[in-house]
């Protein structure tokens, strides 16, 4: 982390001797609707709740106004009840947050990277929410946003309602700036930070009236992105990633691409989701002539070329451009596919094979390869289980035998690329193998 000093317009940080300006050394954050959109989660929690008080289910709209402020205020104000009858609500609704409804939490993208550049630029970095501490401390460990925050103060496991000012103190623990903000999705939140001397900022994409900062004198961010120039001189380059998903047809690639992508874009990553042969008008074109089972006179070096020609313009029309915006792109096979069917398959070779798709891929290979481990046997049986084989789907069993074999030993020649799980097992059992080591390859390589 890079030292800071003030200046009259801003902080200096020193990063990597390389000066850049900050304009507050201190930035308190709000949770809900600011960093997370915890709306499915509360509506979840609240949903199990209202039957056991004895009333009806609200709409998803009404829930949506017990995000933000304070429980001992909303509760009155919406639904109107007593003391005693906001105490019982807590105590149920608490218990099922804190151990179920919080994991429908997302992250708004964009607060993954800024939490970066604020942290990696010297700022400290708190967190000050009515949320309760434990379910707080709970979301920011599992979304891995922890190590960016300095300092973190919920409500405690017998408070209802603490005044935000209260909280945003709590938060800095005694700490002095040169200057702070308060960034949040309700105007109660700028309040609080003028009533400590504090700027305020707010965010529109939040959980709050559609007019709640009019006439508000402060500056208003209708995204998380439009926050970074409110609060250093640049917006950081984001980096991007490539991840491929491979294995025989039948292995479940379009089950595990779904819950990845789900995954990712919960985490608050910007996700990329394309497949091969296709992914872009012309290469979808190209994908119907290769599948269409009325083409089985096409000759093996056709079938290759046309491979190749769909990917060179997949790897130029999308797979490039989304990385260099700093997107993940989720591709269901790439390359490897070629070498297994193609070079493998059709036993054209793999030199052959990446002789060709040389000059289409132009160097972009996958980061990450997830390899879904499946025998031929059973891979092909799930395949005539679920819907009409296509051209390739319907070679015979010595050809997919000789995929299984290309794949294995591509797998064996790159084992820092790939990620191999066995898709014998139950799809939940491979996701939750997969998940944790994809994540931990993206945080290596410090993707946000």
């Amino acid at each position: 982390m890079g030292r800071v000093r003030c200046t009259g317009r801003g902080i200096l940080s020193h990063e990597w001797g390389i000066i850049k300006l900050l304009y507050y050394d201190a930035v308190v954050f709000d949770l809900d609707g600011t960093l997370i959109d915890s709306a499915p989660g509360i509506a979840d929690g609240w949903r199990y709740t209202f039957p056991q008080l004895g009333r009806e289910i609200p709409s998803d709209e009404i829930l949506k106004k017990l995000i933000g402020p304070a429980l001992s205020e909303t509760l009155p104000k919406y639904f109107g009840m007593g003391a005693e009858e906001v105490e019982r609500a807590v105590e149920i609704y608490r218990p099922r947050y804190l151990n179920q409804s919080w994991k429908l939490t997302r992250i708004f993208p964009g607060i993954r990277a800024l939490l970066k550049a604020l942290h990696d630029r010297g700022a400290k970095v708190f967190v000050a929410t009515g949320k309760p501490q434990a379910a707080s401390e709970n979301i920011l460990e599992y979304f891995g946003l922890m190590p960016y925050i300095d300092g973190l103060a919920g409500v405690g496991a017998d408070e209802i309602g603490v005044d935000k000012e209260g909280l945003i103190l709590r938060a800095l623990n005694g700490q002095k700036f040169n200057r702070v903000a308060m960034i949040g999705d309700y105007m109660s939140d700028v309040e609080a930070a003028r009533m400590l001397g504090f700027d305020g900022i707010g965010v529109s994409y939040g959980f709050g009236a559609e007019d709640e900062f009019a006439g508000a004198r402060c500056p208003v961010a209708k995204t998380p992105y439009a926050l970074f120039p409110l609060l250093m001189d640049e917006m950081p380059a984001r980096k991007g990633y490539f991840i491929s998903i491979e294995g025989l047809d039948g292995c479940g690639k379009t089950t595990q691409s779904d819950a990845i992508e789900r995954t990712l874009r919960d985490f608050g990553y910007v996700v990329r989701r394309t497949r091969e042969p296709g992914g872009c008008p012309i290469s979808e074109k190209i994908r119907a002539l290769l599948l269409d089972v009325n083409n089985k006179g096409m000759s093996d070096i056709t079938e290759v070329l046309l491979y190749a020609a769909s990917r060179a313009q997949h790897v130029q029309e999308v797979i490039r451009p989304a990385i260099a915006r700093g997107e993940i792109v989720l591709c269901d096979r790439f390359v490897d596919s070629s070498v297994a069917f193609q070079g493998g398959g059709r036993q054209l070779g793999v030199e052959l094979i990446q002789q060709i798709n040389a000059p289409a891929i132009g160097g972009c290979m996958p980061d990450t390869t997830v390899y879904l481990r499946l025998d031929h046997e059973t891979a092909l049986r799930r395949r005539e289980n679920a819907s009409a084989l296509d051209r390739i789907e319907s070679e015979k069993a010595s050809f997919h035998k000789r995929v299984e074999e290309a794949y294995e030993t591509l797998v064996a020649q790159d084992r820092e690329r790939f990620i191999t799980v066995d898709a014998h097992k139950a799809p939940e059992e491979i996701t939750k193998e997969i998940l944790p080591l994809l994540m931990a390859r993206l945080q290596a390589a410090e993707v946000v």
